[in-house]
């Protein structure tokens, strides 16, 4: 390994965005070497609050765009930002994504390193070509969510600043296409599938991403915050294997008979495929590949709809 990866055990970590679909395979993961886990969300629902507390970690509840956050622990040793808020609302937005994270990097300054988890969704849609950290940026997600790319591009740039003027040592990773057991993008279309829901696809096909199931990302977390500087470092967070929205609802077909239908339309995502490069010099363990993953995943959530021949 070019880079040792720090130690998480026994630390005192935050977690911000804890009961999203990315972040809660990591807190299962961190609440069993380390009894200093803490997850800070709105946590507008209830049960969400209760799911954080069950686990054995410590909830803070506080809306990151408007919130003081001086009654909250200052001393954590890492902190993991996985939160993000997409209600439409441009100046809501922009307080709690962009303002927030740097209240939040601000208060924490204390820390070794600060992950912030961003989003390939930054680029500018440049084909089907691999996107280095240097591509051209751009309002990438606006036809499905107007607010996400420069929210998140106005984020980064914050935490840049604030890393900066506090001496924290940053790391922003964008990442590509994360998946896992309890879900993700492959699986929203797996239920179209099933509904026969038609699914919408960007013209200039194939469609081209790269996924990274949960625990690949959750064991490369330790080795990117090794790579934080004061400076920040951009990386592109994503599997080495680049795989289309075709050819995974081209397997969910074979595992399961059900026939995907693509509604071919520009304002559909088009390929946001990325240069993975850089990650490979941070981390370069073999990944779990794909299939396998998505797999994984319909064997968790939806065994009954597997081909006799695939269910475990």
């Amino acid at each position: 390994m070019s880079i040792t990866p720090v130690d998480l055990s026994n630390k005192k970590i935050l977690v911000t965005g804890p009961t999203s679909q990315v972040a809660m395979p990591l807190m299962e993961e961190l609440v069993k070497i380390s009894d200093e886990i803490y997850g800070l969300a709105r946590f507008s629902k209830s049960s969400d609050e209760q799911i954080i507390k069950s686990m054995g970690a410590t909830v803070l509840k506080k809306d990151l765009a408007s919130d003081d956050l001086s009654d909250i622990p200052d001393d954590f040793d890492y902190v993991l930002h996985f939160a993000v808020v997409k209600s439409g609302d441009f100046e809501y937005d922009l307080q709690a994504n962009a303002e927030g994270a740097g209240r939040l990097l601000a208060h924490c300054h204390k820390a070794k390193a600060f992950l912030l988890v961003s989003s390939g969704g930054v680029y500018q849609y440049a084909g089907q070509d691999p996107l280095p950290e240097n591509a051209p940026l751009g309002d990438n997600h606006r036809a499905l969510m107007p607010t996400y790319s420069i929210c998140k591009i106005a984020q980064e740039t914050v935490v840049r600043f604030a890393g900066k003027q506090f001496g924290v040592p940053t790391v922003i990773g964008r990442m590509s296409m994360p998946y896992g057991d309890n879900g993700g993008w492959p699986f929203y279309h797996l239920l179209m599938m099933k509904e026969g829901i038609a699914i919408d696809v960007h013209p200039d096909q194939p469609n081209f991403y790269n996924p990274t199931h949960a625990v690949d990302y959750i064991k490369q977390i330790p080795y990117l915050l090794a790579a934080a500087t004061v400076e920040s470092n951009t990386v592109n967070w994503g599997g080495p294997q680049r795989v289309s929205i075709e050819d995974w609802c081209a397997y969910l077909e074979k595992l399961t008979g059900f026939t995907p239908k693509f509604n071919i339309t520009d304002t559909a995502f088009g390929s946001l495929s990325v240069d993975t490069t850089k990650m490979q010099g941070i981390y370069d363990e073999p990944s779990l590949d794909w299939k396998e993953g998505i797999l994984r995943l319909v064997r968790n959530l939806m065994p009954d709809v597997l081909k006799e021949e695939y269910r475990a």
